[in-house]
C-alpha cells in the first residue's frame, strides 16, 4: 500500500475520487479531457499574470468584472464556502467549471497548498486570448 509506485499514467494530474465521491453540488464538473486542458490553461495564465487563486480574490475578480471564467475544486471541504461564486458568475455572465482535486488547481497555480477557487482575469493583448475562448466555449457547453 505505502511506498509502492503507481504505473496509471494515464493522466499527469491525479483524479482521486469516483464519480460517486462527487458532491452533486459541483456543478457542471469538467471530464478528464477537460480539466488537463482547463489545468494547463491555468497553469499558463500563472506565468503570463493573469491568474487570481483562492475564492476570496476569484470573488474581487468577479465583482470587479475583470474574470474570464472561474475553476473550482470539487473537494473543498466544506463546498458550501465556495458555492457563492456560481451565482455571482451567472448575475455577471462568467462561465465557471468544477474540478474534482483541489491539490491539483494548487499545482497549477503554482503554488505548494491545494487551491479551492481561482480566477483567470482579463489581460489586454494577451497572448492566451484564442485558449481562453476556447475553454470559455468548452465550458459554456457544459452548461447547456
Amino acid at each position: 500500500m505505502y511506498g509502492e509506485e503507481q504505473t496509471d499514467n494515464s493522466l499527469s494530474y491525479p483524479l482521486l475520487q469516483t464519480e460517486a465521491d462527487v458532491n452533486p453540488k459541483a456543478y457542471p464538473l469538467a471530464d478528464a479531457h477537460l480539466t488537463k486542458k482547463l489545468l494547463d490553461l491555468v497553469q499558463q495564465s500563472c506565468n503570463y499574470k493573469q491568474l487570481r487563486k483562492g475564492a476570496n480574490e476569484a470573488t474581487k475578480t468577479l465583482n470587479r468584472g475583470i474574470s474570464e471564467f472561474i475553476v473550482m475544486a470539487a473537494d473543498a471541504e466544506p463546498l458550501e464556502i465556495i458555492l457563492h461564486l456560481p451565482l455571482l458568475c451567472e448575475d455577471k455572465n462568467v462561465p465557471y467549471v468544477c474540478v474534482r482535486s483541489k491539490q491539483a488547481l494548487g499545482r497549477a497555480c503554482g503554488v505548494s497548498r491545494p487551491v479551492i477557487a481561482c480566477s483567470v482575469t482579463i489581460k489586454e493583448g494577451s497572448q492566451l486570448k484564442q485558449q481562453i475562448q476556447s475553454i470559455q466555449q468548452s465550458i459554456e457547453r457544459l452548461l447547456v
